[in-house]
């Protein structure tokens, strides 16, 4: 680690993109020594999630309230692992990130606990453990979220790798994953995951042109009156805006038509 001032803190690791910070009006942003934001927290509530694209990461919520295990691929500024830990503690919550400085970044400046037995934070590529035989069928939840410095895409979208993201889900498994970049990028993702899931549902786009997709193993049955009721839950228990989440799913069943 090195410091070329009190407020610029760099992990600067050779061989990874460097993983920085900056802070205005009381949120701190991880970049990967670029202008794009990589993931934010809010200082004086590092336990939430403080994007509205990352908070609908967890719309998988819905429709499975308890998790036995949560995988997030790419770890950003730790929101959703730091979140899925405190929150789910039924959850074992595993964090894929192949860059040792945002790692670092987020163990020193993103308050992320330490892996205990519930939590297991590796330093791995998200392709090698998604086709990795020993995790086949033992995540009931996959969380994607996989950028590089650039930010023009995911860094991992072929088929292969959606796949593998299928074949570690456990029957009824749920998928989330954030596609942002330039726009030829969004046909080819969904594409890409269409052939391996049974269901796609992508979602308005929030946040500059973030669009969440939430892929299904197997086909839900979509109830709104029951979607709303879990809603309306987990912005009780959780604080999180569930009911856009299911406007969002509802719109998107409507345009189908």
């Amino acid at each position: 680690m090195s410091k070329s001032s009190p407020n610029a803190i760099v992990f600067d690791q050779p061989g990874h993109p460097p993983a920085t910070i900056t802070e205005f009006e009381g949120v701190r942003s991880l970049h990967l020594g670029t202008s794009w934001v990589q993931g934010a927290m809010r200082i004086a509530k590092p336990d939430n999630i403080e994007l509205e694209y990352i908070q609908m990461m967890m719309m998988w919520l819905l429709f499975n309230d308890s998790p036995k295990h949560v995988v997030q691929l790419g770890l950003g500024s730790a929101a959703l692992t730091k979140f899925c830990y405190r929150r789910l503690p039924g959850a074992r919550v595993t964090a894929v990130e192949l860059n040792p400085n945002v790692i670092a970044m987020c163990q020193s400046q993103f308050a992320l606990p330490s892996n205990d037995e519930r939590l297991n934070v590796m330093e791995m590529n998200a392709m090698d453990f998604v086709l990795d035989p020993a995790n086949r069928g033992t995540v009931d939840i996959l969380q994607v979220d996989l950028y590089d410095e650039e930010a023009r895409g995911p860094v991992l979208d072929s088929p292969e790798f959606y796949q593998g993201c299928a074949d570690v889900l456990r029957d009824g498994g749920i998928m989330t994953t954030n596609v942002f970049g330039d726009f030829s990028n969004y046909d080819k993702n969904l594409q890409a995951m269409e052939m391996v899931f049974d269901a796609v549902v992508w979602l308005p786009e929030v946040h500059d042109a973030n669009i969440v997709v939430i892929a299904f193993k197997q086909s839900p049955v979509l109830d709104f009156s029951v979607l709303y009721e879990r809603a309306g839950a987990i912005r009780k228990t959780l604080n999180l805006p569930a009911k856009s989440w299911v406007n969002g799913l509802k719109g998107w069943m409507l345009d189908q038509q």
